[in-house]
């Protein structure tokens, strides 16, 4: 999923770069101490997975004990129909931590746990 991730990643971000205001990064959540920033983005990030996994879900490919390639591959094609959930997360982590710093979570960490956390999500909703 690596290689495919990263370039559906990169496909979102680009335009969350060019369209992105200025003047929502000013420094809103720099004041906000760690413990608060990371409750108002759980559920942004929370969301965005929740969507990821209902659209891989309801995917008629989709078996219960798909893992692996089989797994990413339907997470890679689910991205389009949640967009927008992603894209506030990742506009909301900018505004939170910092201009870029929500391109660096979605590349790094969430796109890591990803399938992790959309298999589980399905397992508890079967």
């Amino acid at each position: 999923m690596q290689l495919t991730a990263i370039l559906v990643a990169t496909s979102l971000l680009v335009p969350i770069s060019v369209d992105r205001d200025t003047t929502m990064m000013l420094d809103a959540g720099s004041a906000m101490p760690a413990e608060q920033k990371e409750a108002a983005i759980r559920p942004l990030v929370s969301s965005a997975t929740d969507c990821i996994a209902r659209t891989v879900s309801a995917d008629p490919r989709f078996r219960v004990g798909s893992r692996g390639a089989e797994l990413s591959s339907l997470i890679v094609e689910s991205v389009p129909r949640c967009v927008d959930v992603l894209r506030r997360m990742i506009d909301s982590y900018d505004r939170l931590y910092g201009g870029g710093a929500g391109e660096t979570f979605f590349m790094g960490p969430y796109l890591d746990g990803l399938p992790t956390a959309v298999g589980q999500r399905i397992k508890t909703t079967r």
